[in-house]
């Protein structure tokens, strides 16, 4: 069973979110979802435990489980839905970016900031 943790503290690593949950019985995997450009905590994660009976007592136990001040919220995960493909390419429109200056100087000899 996939379980979906969030309100975690920042400073948690995996290792720690294992450690809550393998009081319970066996986790799989145990993982934070980290930002992709700083590498920091996001705050939530997910943790897998293949034995639904061990995973649904972690849930009740730990929901509302104070962790370094926050209240752990633990649910069953959801399964990731599918998203349409983004478009990040080319053509198509004004879409508010870019765009020319005004008229310029054609004097080779001009310098802007002299602005002689």
């Amino acid at each position: 069973m996939n379980l979906y943790v969030s309100n975690l503290p920042y400073t948690m690593t995996d290792e720690e979110l294992q450690g809550e949950f393998v009081v319970f019985g066996t986790v799989t995997s145990a993982r934070l979802v980290k930002d992709r450009e700083t590498g920091r905590s996001r705050g939530f994660g997910f943790v897998e435990m293949p034995v639904e009976t061990e995973a649904l007592t972690a849930t009740n136990a730990l929901n509302g489980k104070d962790v370094g001040g926050r209240p752990l919220r633990v649910i069953e995960a959801r399964p990731k839905e599918e998203r349409p493909p983004r478009n990040f390419g080319g053509g198509g429109g004004n879409r508010g970016f870019g765009g020319g200056g005004g008229k310029r100087d054609q004097r080779e000899d001009w310098d802007r900031d002299k602005r002689s």
